[in-house]
């Protein structure tokens, strides 16, 4: 035994020796396990990706998360013409606005009055229209709906933007001795009105209407100008407009630079403000949806950054 043979025991390897330590080989260890342990200490740093690449990358993810957001999120549309007046933008001869619309808001809570809404037209409004033909270039159709995404080109759609003025279950008519527009009897409250030649006339008055439950009465704030639940599809019942074909609620001009704003909800009907408004949960909802959706959205950019370096 080495322990019996005091000539013997200087053999006998101990972890403290540094020349040993720095000469043995790792654990297992032939000579060529040991090589392959020395040059994982000088491993080669990875090559840099050219940069056409990298922009290629981040253009994919930019038009992915541009498709999700505008999809679910919100969405840029541009103004054609100027019913809106003046709260938005649309004239002959003028920079059109564009807006940002909440898509994600009426998940929560149906839209109310004063509300500025987009929405699909319904086959009342539209079943006179033409339809319009679509790009037979295939290169042409691809940079028009690019555009419509961010709202550089008119999406290939019939929609339109009004004014909620009464939900259903209520009475709309026009008009009172002071030209104001009635619901349930009482004047509405409504400082966005222009009156493009210069007053209302006779053609603004319309028998009353019980708008169905399901649906809304739509103006235009340029009520001169404006086919709307008065006109369209004949007025009356086939002017509302159903909730199921409403996009979203208008919150932001976007562009030109000149009109950044926000864009009011005055509610018109003061009185009835209480009963209408959705719960003080359902009103901070689409905030706390978007602290859910923007941790992960965190995470994943972290992720993609960490693999690309």
């Amino acid at each position: 035994m080495p322990e019996d043979d005091p000539e013997r025991t200087d053999l006998i390897p101990r972890v403290s020796d540094p020349a040993f330590s720095s000469a043995s080989p790792p654990l297992g260890g032939t000579e060529e396990k040991s090589a392959k342990f020395k040059a994982g200490k000088h491993r080669r740093a990875p090559r840099k990706q050219p940069l056409w690449r990298e922009l290629l990358t981040l253009l994919a993810i930019a038009l992915v998360l541009t498709f999700l957001i505008q999809n679910f999120l919100g969405r840029v549309y541009s103004i054609p013409s100027g019913s809106m007046e003046h709260t938005l933008h649309g004239c002959t001869g003028c920079t059109g606005d564009r807006v940002l619309v909440d898509k994600l808001v009426y998940d929560f809570h149906d839209p109310k009055p004063g509300d500025v809404v987009v929405f699909e037209g319904p086959d009342s409004w539209t079943e006179n229209e033409p339809v319009p033909d679509a790009p037979s270039n295939g290169v042409v159709r691809g940079l028009q709906w690019l555009g419509s995404l961010i709202g550089l080109a008119p999406p290939n759609e019939r929609d339109f933007v009004k004014r909620v003025v009464a939900v259903g279950g209520q009475t709309v008519q026009c008009c009172d001795d002071k030209s104001r527009v009635l619901v349930d009897g009482k004047p509405l409250d409504e400082p966005y009105i222009y009156w493009q030649n210069g007053g209302p006339d006779a053609r603004q008055r319309f028998d009353p209407v019980t708008v169905p439950d399901g649906t809304l009465w739509v103006m235009g704030d340029n009520r001169s100008d404006s086919c709307d639940s008065r006109c369209q599809g004949g007025g009356g019942l086939r002017g509302v407009v159903p909730i199921d074909k409403v996009i979203g609620k208008v919150r932001y001009i976007v562009l030109p630079p000149g009109r950044w704003r926000g864009v009011g909800d005055h509610d018109p009907q003061p009185a009835a403000a209480a009963a209408l408004s959705a719960p003080a949960w359902q009103q901070g909802a689409p905030f706390g949806v978007g602290l859910l959706v923007a941790w992960p959205t965190l995470w994943l950019g972290r992720r993609i950054r960490w693999r690309h370096r």
